[in-house]
C-alpha cells in the first residue's frame, strides 16, 4: 500500500476506535475471546500457512499459536483490573479534593510485525492495543503478509460488528514508514535494531510515540555449580528452535571451566542428531542466510574454531544444520553482533562472575539465561537484560502476565503483562473538590493575613 492509502486506512480507523473505546471492558474480553476461539478453530489453515511462508516444521508453527492465544486470553481477561481507576491521596495540601488516576486508550495504534514469530508475536502485541480499547493498523511483515492477514480475517468472523477495529496494512518498509508518519497515535515495532532505527526516525517528525522491541545478543551463562545436562539441553533449544531466528535466542554461552569439558560433551551429544529440515525449519530470507554466513567466516578467519559443524552444514538455500563455535575474539561480529541463524559462539570463562561480565559486554540487552544450583533472583540484578530466566531458557516469553522487552540497542518500552497494557494508555490525573477547607487560601491570588504564617510553619514542621 502507498501513503495516500495508509493515510485514508489511519483515518477510518480513528473513527472505529471512537466506538471500541465506548465498549466496555467485559465486551471486549468477551470479543476477544471469540477471536482466540476462531483462531483455535482455523489451527489447521493457520498453521499451513505460517509453514509456508517461514518454513518452520508443524509442531512449531502450533506451539507458536498455543502460545500466542494464551497471551491474547491472559491479556482479555485481565485488562479491566490492569486499567481501572486508582485512588490517589490527595495529601495535606489537597485535602478538599478526591484524586484519582485514569488510564485512556491512545486511539489509533500502528503495529509493525515481524516474520520470525509471524502469529505469536502479533497476537502478544494486539491483544494489549485491543484491550486498552484502542484500534489498531497491523503491517506484518512483508515475507509473512498471509499469516497477518489470517490473523485480521479471524477477527473480523469472530466480531462481525466490529469491523474497521483492527485493520491490515500490506507492504514493506515504504508501507512500514507511510503507517509511523500517518497520524498514529503510537506505534509498537517488533523487529531487528537496524530497522527499529528507521521506525523511530520516521516516527520523531510528529512525535509519535514508538515501543520497539528490537534484536537481542542473548547469553547463557553456566557455573560452576550448574546441573550440566540440563543446561547443555535448554541450550540447544535455545539457539537452535526455529533455526535460531528468536531475538530472545541464545547466540553467546559462558562456560566456567570446571564443567568445561562436560558441557562440551552434553552439547554435542543433544545436537548429534539434530537436523535442519526435520527438527528446525529453514532460514526464512535470503537476507538472514547472508548474515549467518558471514558471521560464521569473519569468527573462523580470526581464529575461531568449530565445535560442532562446519562449512558442510550450509547444506541447501536456507537449509543449515547446526553451527558450534570456540575461541572466537570477544570483538568479532558473531559475538557483538545479532546473528539470527542456527550459530552458538560458546567460550570457556573462570567462573559465573566472569560470564556475567561478558554477557553484558554488548550493545544488545534483550534476554539473559544462568544454569546455577545456588542462583536465585539476585543474579538478575547483575545483567543488564530486560528479562532473565535462571534455570531455564525463553521461559519469561511464554508467561503471559511477564513483559517482554530490553533496554539499550534492544529497544525499549515493554509488550505483555500489565506493562504491556499500560503502554498502550494514557495516564489522566482527575482531581474533583469535595469540600471548601480554609486550606484553599492557600491558593488565592488575594492571600488572606494568615498565609505566610502558615506556609512558614507547615514548611517547618513537615520538613524542617
Amino acid at each position: 500500500m502507498n501513503a495516500p492509502q495508509v493515510a485514508r486506512m489511519t483515518a477510518r480507523s480513528r473513527e472505529a476506535a471512537a466506538d471500541w473505546s465506548a465498549v466496555t471492558f467485559g465486551e471486549r474480553e468477551r470479543r476477544l475471546r471469540r477471536w482466540a476461539a476462531e483462531l483455535a478453530r482455523s489451527r489447521a489453515a493457520l498453521v499451513a500457512t505460517i509453514r509456508e511462508e517461514t518454513g518452520k516444521p508443524a509442531a512449531d508453527a502450533e506451539l507458536e499459536l498455543l502460545v500466542g492465544l494464551e497471551h491474547l486470553a491472559w491479556t482479555a481477561r485481565r485488562a479491566r483490573r490492569t486499567l481501572r481507576p486508582r485512588r490517589v491521596s490527595p495529601g495535606l495540601l489537597a485535602a478538599e479534593h478526591r484524586a484519582r488516576v485514569e488510564r485512556r486508550p491512545l486511539g489509533v495504534v500502528g503495529v509493525i510485525g515481524p516474520w520470525n514469530y509471524p502469529a505469536l508475536t502479533p497476537l502478544g502485541v494486539l491483544a494489549g492495543v485491543l484491550a486498552a480499547g484502542n484500534a489498531a493498523v497491523f503491517k506484518p511483515s512483508e515475507h509473512t503478509t498471509e499469516t497477518g492477514r489470517a490473523l485480521v480475517d479471524a477477527f473480523e468472523r469472530a466480531n462481525p460488528g466490529s469491523a474497521g477495529t483492527l485493520r491490515l496494512l500490506t507492504g514493506g518498509a515504504r508501507a512500514g514508514e507511510a503507517l509511523c508518519r500517518a497520524g498514529v497515535d503510537k506505534v509498537a515495532f517488533i523487529g531487528s535494531t537496524r530497522t527499529g532505527r528507521a521506525v523511530m526516525a520516521a516516527c520523531a517528525d510528529s512525535l509519535t510515540p514508538v515501543v520497539l522491541e528490537c534484536g537481542g545478543n542473548d547469553a547463557l551463562i553456566v557455573g560452576e555449580d550448574a546441573d550440566v545436562r540440563a543446561a547443555a539441553r535448554a541450550a540447544v533449544w535455545g539457539a537452535f528452535s526455529n533455526a535460531g531466528q528468536t531475538c530472545a535466542g541464545v547466540e553467546r554461552i559462558y562456560v566456567a571451566r570446571a564443567v568445561g569439558e562436560e558441557f562440551i560433551a552434553a552439547l554435542t551429544a543433544e545436537l548429534a542428531p539434530v537436523r535442519a529440515g526435520l527438527h528446525y525449519g529453514r532460514l526464512t530470507t535470503g537476507e538472514q542466510e547472508k548474515v549467518v554466513r558471514v558471521h560464521v567466516e569473519d569468527a573462523t578467519a580470526h581464529g575461531g574454531r568449530f565445535l560442532f559443524g562446519g562449512p558442510e552444514s550450509f547444506r541447501t538455500s536456507g537449509v543449515v544444520d547446526p553451527v558450534v563455535l570456540t575461541d572466537v575474539p570477544e570483538g568479532r561480529p558473531a559475538v557483538q553482533e545479532e546473528t539470527f541463524g542456527p550459530v552458538a559462539v560458546v567460550r570457556l570463562v573462570r567462573d559465573l562472575d566472569e560470564g556475567l561480565t561478558l554477557a553484558n559486554a554488548v550493545p544488545q540487552a534483550l534476554g539473559a539465561a544462568v544454569f546455577s544450583r545456588s542462583a536465585d533472583e539476585s543474579v538478575a540484578a547483575r545483567l543488564r537484560a530486560g528479562m532473565v530466566s535462571v534455570n531455564g531458557v525463553l521461559t519469561f516469553g511464554g508467561i503471559p502476565g511477564l513483559p517482554f522487552g530490553g533496554n539499550g540497542a534492544s529497544g525499549f518500552g515493554r509488550v505483555h503483562g500489565r506493562e504491556g497494557l499500560m503502554e498502550f494508555t494514557s495516564a489522566q490525573a482527575v482531581t474533583v473538590r469535595r469540600a471548601h477547607l480554609t486550606g484553599s487560601g492557600l491558593t488565592r491570588l488575594r492571600s488572606p493575613w494568615w498565609k505566610r504564617p502558615v506556609l512558614r510553619a507547615l514548611i517547618r514542621l513537615r520538613h524542617g
